[in-house]
């Protein structure tokens, strides 16, 4: 799951002087309203992108049963997506600032729409891996140049309110998620999660045709394609180190040079973008304590909450047995308490400032944690609903806030390349966030799981995931096997959770420290 305070783009988007536009059809400039029509074109496209990562979760267990995909494969099946999608990100919206806006955003929403229909025919887990590994190709340009574009349509004074309204229109997809996909499931395929952004994606595509004017920047810097090819390397061989870590071994050579790997490729794109005149990456932006401390607490709040998302639906359907809609419905409590939240965070901000405000959210999102974490095999709902409202207040009242000053600390001229770094960074969380607390659910899993007198085949099924347990178990009509995956499973989730809870502590902690006190939205002390 997603929950974006801000998109990102690239510096020349957010400057009028360097962005030359054609006029829309039927002069959509900012002297018509067109433009207000031109943004619901847009806010048409990131929808999908807002509802894809939630509808997603529901379909865990389905697909780990059809697919007969382990817990490993299930993390690839989400960080596939996530992996590219951030490291893709910025040069995706350098190319859209060269070859034009309107052209490269559409490109990303028929690349988006075509691995659609093929994953709604996908019949194993590496295909469906590849599929979500285009949808986060496709996404990449589909976020930054949507934003991008906005500078074109309207004026300074204008734009922070159509900036609010498009990330409102992602927003909207992630309460939809759950529920549309819950219900998808009880009636259809799992793949019919997929085939369901093709219609949106047709419609969006020909409102950007009609209404979004084209715009481009030549001057911009060209694309360094090695920077961009070892950003996708790196993270994919962290995200790879991490996830097949309980299944190999963390001493086997595959997981060693896999993570070795990562940090010489990490550290060298680094140290290649420092000494770049004109960096894909801009890390001189977090020599600024405000903007370095807010993407610390939205990094670590996305870390959290990918986790925390990636368990909860395998529980809700696997452990306490609701259907797909069901455990859609029952997810809503974090989206209304991350909705309450975030419309009360602003004036929160203004009245002590975003630094208590965000290392309040995070204690909460810890208490909602360290309470979940106490989950017992016999418990219900009940307990669930309670930690998940807390989850979703907690979630509101960081997120937001954390967006808000790290764009605030930066001046207009880069606020495209800051937010674009911030996005890579948050989405960089969430894949790490989902392979890391992923691999401590499997290996805890594993461990706890007792298969009894199973043949081999089907005790190596059913320690791949607890949605394969559970379906071994009816089969066979062996209730100590399901009673044996349910138990394994929460102590699995009870120990994600746990760690999800303490790391927001450390986290609230080293944000009250370090952040930059903030008042009203202004920094008060910059590095």
């Amino acid at each position: 799951m997603t929950v974006d305070g801000t998109t990102s783009g690239t510096a020349s988007a957010m400057t009028d002087a360097t962005a030359s536009t054609a006029a829309p059809p039927g002069g959509a400039g900012r002297g018509g309203n067109r433009r207000w029509w031109a943004l619901a074109a847009i806010c048409l496209s990131v929808l999908v992108l807002g509802f894809d990562g939630t509808i997603l979760n529901v379909a865990l267990p389905e697909m780990a049963v059809q697919l007969h995909a382990s817990t490993g494969q299930l993390q690839w099946i989400a960080d596939a997506y996530l992996v590219v999608f951030a490291a893709a990100m910025l040069p995706a919206g350098l190319l859209g600032d060269r070859f034009g806006r309107r052209r490269l955003l559409i490109g990303g929403l028929v690349l988006f729409g075509v691995a659609s229909m093929v994953g709604t025919l996908a019949d194993s887990s590496a295909t469906l891996i590849a599929v979500r590994a285009v949808m986060g190709l496709g996404g990449s340009l589909i976020m930054p140049l949507g934003i991008a574009i906005l500078p074109s349509l309207f004026s300074p004074a204008e734009r922070p309110r159509a900036v609010a309204i498009m990330t409102a229109g992602m927003a909207i997809g992630m309460p939809l998620g759950p529920m549309l996909g819950g219900l998808l499931l009880n009636h259809f395929w799992w793949g019919s999660i997929f085939l369901i952004n093709v219609p949106l994606i047709v419609i969006g595509i020909a409102a950007c045709l009609w209404l979004v004017p084209e715009s481009r920047d030549p001057s911009v810097p060209r694309v360094d394609p090695v920077s961009a090819v070892i950003g996708v390397l790196g993270l994919a061989a962290l995200t790879f180190g991490i996830i097949q870590g309980p299944a190999d071994g963390w001493g086997s050579a595959k997981v060693v040079a896999a993570l070795v790997a990562a940090v010489l490729l990490l550290g060298g794109l680094v140290r290649r973008e420092r000494t770049q005149p004109n960096p894909m990456v801009d890390f001189t932006l977090l020599a600024d304590q405000a903007y370095r401390w807010s993407s610390v607490a939205s990094v670590l709040v996305s870390f959290v909450l990918a986790g925390g998302l990636f368990v909860l639906p395998q529980y809700l359907q696997s452990a306490l047995g609701y259907d797909a809609l069901g455990t859609g419905i029952r997810l809503m409590p974090l989206m209304a308490g991350l909705l309450v939240a975030a419309r009360a965070a602003e004036r929160l901000v203004h009245r002590l400032s975003a630094r208590w405000v965000i290392a309040a959210g995070l204690l909460v999102m810890a208490a909602a944690m360290l309470l979940g974490a106490t989950t017992s095999g016999g418990d219900g709902y009940g307990r669930t609903a309670i930690w998940l409202s807390l989850l979703g207040l907690g979630t509101g009242f960081t997120m937001v806030p954390a967006m808000g000053a790290a764009m605030a600390a930066l001046p207009e001229d880069r606020a495209g390349v800051g937010s674009g770094l911030l996005q890579t960074l948050r989405q960089s969380g969430s894949a790490i966030g989902v392979a890391l607390l992923g691999s401590l659910l499997a290996g805890a899993y594993t461990a706890r799981l007792t298969t009894g007198r199973l043949p081999a085949a089907a005790a190596h099924t059913a320690r791949g995931s607890v949605s394969a347990a559970q379906a071994i178990a009816r089969a066979a009509n062996d209730p100590a096997l399901a009673l044996s995956a349910r138990a394994a499973f929460v102590h699995g989730m009870d120990l994600v959770l746990l760690a999800c809870g303490i790391g927001a502590v450390l986290s609230a902690a080293l944000i009250a420290w370090r952040m930059p006190g903030r008042a009203g939205g202004e920094a008060e002390s910059r590095a």
